[in-house]
């Protein structure tokens, strides 16, 4: 085995970490924008 290559489960395990830490930051921004009022619904 090599100690450089990630295994299929490893690599979607960060992908989907990566997708949980992109859609929380950016519902954030998304409700600090509205709550400034600089974003309409």
């Amino acid at each position: 085995m090599k100690k450089k290559k990630k295994s299929t489960f490893q690599i979607i395990t960060m992908i989907v970490i990566w997708l949980m830490i992109i859609s929380t930051v950016g519902a954030l921004v998304l409700q600090a924008l509205s709550g400034l009022g600089l974003l309409e619904f």
